[in-house]
């Protein structure tokens, strides 16, 4: 997918092109994780509305932490989730900040490393 150290740097089109396909997948990745959070809450915790469990898995997501609303009990099975879900989360969310990072660094290291003739 990236040029090795032996061969010329990329063009300015190819290294756009990967940034937008590394965003665009990171994207569809968070996507994915938020709709597994916000379903989860919504079955877990019936007394969430949609806006309550889009809320917490958004939250919970972006490493701030939940946000429970009222005076709501957790159960059981609703810390064990929220427990999973954060653990999840968090490794989620450094993925996807690498995967962003990934065509820069690689940009980077290998201007760094071209050889002269």
């Amino acid at each position: 997918m990236y040029e090795h150290k032996k061969q010329a740097l990329a063009s300015k089109a190819v290294y756009i092109k990967r940034i937008r396909k590394n965003i665009l997948f990171a994207i569809g990745i968070l996507f994915f994780s938020l709709s597994i959070g916000v379903i989860g809450y919504k079955l877990i915790i019936p007394e969430f509305d949609w806006y309550d469990s889009l809320l917490n898995a958004s939250m919970i997501l972006s490493g701030m932490g939940p946000i429970i609303s009222g005076d709501i009990v957790l159960t059981n099975a609703a810390k064990v989730f929220a427990s999973v879900y954060a653990l999840f989360s968090g490794i989620t969310f450094i993925s996807t900040i690498g995967l962003m990072l990934t065509p820069v660094a690689h940009r980077f290291f290998h201007k760094l490393h071209i050889e002269d003739k």
